[in-house]
């Protein structure tokens, strides 16, 4: 199934076009949707990890590489019901939004050629690892505490679920989300080192790691 055009359209550029930093800056920031170029086997892949492993900033260089189109799911979802993930949580309760996420996550998951980026929770309700291993290519971005902690402690104001905490309270709060996850995470196919991810060499780096663990 390819990504329905509508969608698509408003996030385009093409895979070809260059593209300056100017350019990818009046991006949204969950957003880069390419066409897919028709050259190569159908692709599906879903990254999986912790808020601030590295998910979209690996996803949208991995894709923009390999002329794939990118979602991040919680946009997705945001973008599909006019909504904040934040909104959507308290209208629903957590128990309605994880069916919606479910179902958000089936409906992505019917697409081609497509790098998703799950939320951090995903993995961990009903059967979305295995969903995910039935469709795609899952990779767990594995990073540590710290560096967790490093990228996290600067975006509190983005991320409500952490407003409010000290830096002792960050790194408590992340250690153990993590060590509750990681029976979810572990489940995915593939792991791979999301902890260098600050630099452009450093990402034009991780891109072509995971092009090689993966066989792209």
């Amino acid at each position: 199934m390819r990504i329905p055009f509508a969608l698509s359209t408003p996030f385009s550029i093409s895979c070809e076009q260059e593209k300056s930093p100017q350019t990818l800056s009046h991006l949204p920031a969950n957003a880069y949707l390419c066409p897919p170029n028709g050259k190569h086997s159908m692709t599906r892949i879903f990254l999986t990890g912790y808020m601030g492993a590295g998910k979209t900033t690996l996803g949208k260089a991995f894709a923009r590489k390999l002329g794939l189109s990118f979602i991040d799911l919680d946009w997705y979802i945001e973008s599909r019901f006019h909504k904040t993930i934040a909104q959507l949580f308290a209208g629903r309760g957590e128990d309605g939004f994880r069916q919606l996420e479910r179902d958000m996550l089936h409906e992505v998951g019917e697409f081609e050629d497509v790098v998703v980026s799950t939320g951090g929770g995903t993995p961990c309700f009903f059967d979305n690892m295995d969903y995910m291993n039935a469709q795609g290519q899952t990779v767990f971005l594995d990073v540590d505490v710290e560096t967790l902690f490093r990228r996290l402690r600067v975006a509190t104001q983005q991320r409500p679920i952490l407003q409010g905490k000290s830096e002792e309270e960050l790194r408590t709060f992340i250690g153990q989300a993590l060590a509750d996850r990681a029976p979810y995470y572990a489940q995915a196919r593939y792991r791979f080192d999301g902890s260098r991810l600050e630099s452009r060499e450093q990402i034009a780096d991780a891109v072509q790691g995971l092009r090689e663990l993966l066989g792209k």
